[in-house]
């Protein structure tokens, strides 16, 4: 009997051991997880940000959590983030492949694609082709400019009422990516623009909320019929429309003569280059990735912008009177012309970092054994850069927590960047569209501003400024008047 119980003990001492999550040597502090689910249950899976925030009080701007047993650290604050994604960047470039978003991926394409030959190749086409079709350049103005005079015409419609404008900025947003990628144009009311930006939506929500968290968390659930097998068809859908659109391409292309970005890859595989890493399944998952990531960012920042327009009127004013001295004789605004419009500048980087669109940024992991700010970091650790803590970080802005184009003037009212600014994080990892965001979001503020005036309805009540969580933050809800200052020319 008594040689039973010890059996039994020993046996429950095993389980607990193996079990029982240690830290690694000199490893960033943190809160003490508990076995199988780690820190779980001490994180708010709808919206963690408040957590990471309280947790970095209590730890310091380098801690650890953990996700069942995977180890994970938490960067806050520009020293750390810095340091890690740009001053140590080969340590910390790597992408965790053990994630939901990553097997949704089959770490293809180019936002999930672990560091290594294969990703630097993908991202040195990227950037080139990107160029090559104007970003920063006319052409790649002359599209945007015509998808803003499809949102014209939209607010047209608006002008003496109320509309919510966040259809309309995803929308147009998912044009312009569109005509990037696959040279074609969606009208507002198609069917297939709608369903496309649906996937994505319903996809975001899934990964970055309570399923996508157990999904990462518990291994032993990943074949059981949940709601998260739901992303997992929505990619199948996506990518098979995306190979729709390949085929056309592959019947009316020009070899050498390409006219979007599939046109292009296409080339290069036509090129067989011995250990090229170019294939078709590659450019479904680039697709996918770019045109998710030109989509929900840029529409989200514009819809932070409108709503803190609307709720500030004089910064509107403000802005429109720099606008319409800059603009007087012209046809339409030019993306030099934001060499002349500090304010205007300052107002829309302002929104961008108010907008705080995607605060976790996408997840690192570490490629070897490394040290950061004193601490040791193992090979494999998944690496989650705060965002949101750089963007609002006291000492980095003159007003971090509310509001203020001043954050972005100098004393002679000329525009300053602060190195704090890192909506589009940093290192070789930072975001890929940047160019094309940029342009994208002064073209389209500078139109509307010029053209429209935009007021909080009186039956509207008090807005509320509160995001909704998500792989992007989104604003609420809201509508907005619409006036006419300027008739379409």
């Amino acid at each position: 009997m008594l040689g039973s119980l010890i059996l039994v003990g020993f046996c429950v001492y095993l389980f607990f051991h193996f079990i029982t999550i240690r830290r690694p040597k000199n490893f960033p502090p943190g809160p003490q997880p508990i076995p199988i689910f780690g820190n779980l249950f001490q994180l708010n899976i709808k919206n963690p940000l408040k957590d990471f925030e309280r947790f970095a009080e209590r730890y310091g701007n380098v801690y650890s959590l953990y996700f069942g047993r995977r180890p994970t650290v938490v960067l806050n604050g520009l020293k750390s983030i810095k340091e890690a994604l740009v001053t140590k960047s080969a340590d910390f470039s790597g992408r965790p492949q053990n994630l939901m978003v990553s097997h949704m991926r089959e770490s293809k394409g180019v936002i999930m694609a672990d560091y290594g030959p294969q990703w630097k190749e993908h991202r040195r086409f990227n950037l080139m082709t990107l160029r090559n079709f104007g970003m920063g350049k006319q052409s790649m103005e002359a599209r945007i400019l015509s998808e803003i005079e499809h949102i014209v015409a939209q607010l047209e419609k608006s002008v003496g009422s109320s509309m919510n404008p966040k259809t309309l900025f995803h929308d147009a947003a998912s044009n312009i990516i569109h005509l990037v990628l696959f040279g074609i144009r969606y009208d507002y009311e198609d069917e297939s623009l709608k369903e496309y930006i649906q996937l994505f939506t319903e996809n975001a929500k899934i990964v970055n909320g309570p399923w996508g968290m157990i999904y990462d968390t518990l291994p032993i659930v990943r074949n059981l019929p949940l709601p998260f097998k739901k992303a997992f068809m929505n990619v199948q859908i996506l990518k098979q429309r995306a190979a729709n659109m390949i085929n056309k391409h592959k019947t009316t292309r020009v070899a050498g003569e390409p006219r979007d970005f599939v046109d292009c890859y296409l080339d290069e595989i036509d090129k067989k280059v011995d250990g090229s890493s170019f294939a078709e399944t590659q450019l479904l998952m680039h697709l996918l990735d770019l045109h998710f990531a030109g989509t929900d960012t840029t529409s989200n920042t514009l819809l932070t912008a409108f709503l803190y327009l609307i709720t500030h009127s004089d910064v509107q004013e403000k802005c429109q009177q720099e606008i319409d001295t800059v603009l007087e004789g012209k046809a339409h605004v030019s993306f030099e012309d934001r060499h002349n419009m500090p304010y205007t500048q300052a107002v829309i980087h302002e929104s961008q970092r108010i907008a705080n669109t995607v605060p976790l940024s996408v997840f690192h992991c570490t490629t070897r054994d490394t040290e950061l700010m004193g601490y040791s970091i193992p090979k494999g650790t998944v690496i989650i850069p705060n965002l949101s803590s750089v963007l609002s970080e006291e000492g980095h802005w003159k007003f971090a927590h509310e509001f203020n184009p001043s954050n972005f003037l100098n004393e002679q009212g000329q525009f300053e960047k602060p190195e704090a600014f890192i909506p589009f994080s940093a290192g070789p990892r930072s975001c890929l569209g940047e160019g094309l965001a940029r342009m994208e979001l002064f073209l389209t503020f500078v139109t509307l501003l010029h053209r429209f005036q935009f007021i909080w309805p009186e039956d509207a009540g008090e807005p509320d400024f509160t995001p909704v969580y998500g792989i992007t933050l989104t604003p609420k809800p809201y509508r907005m008047e619409v006036r006419l200052r300027h008739p379409a020319r």
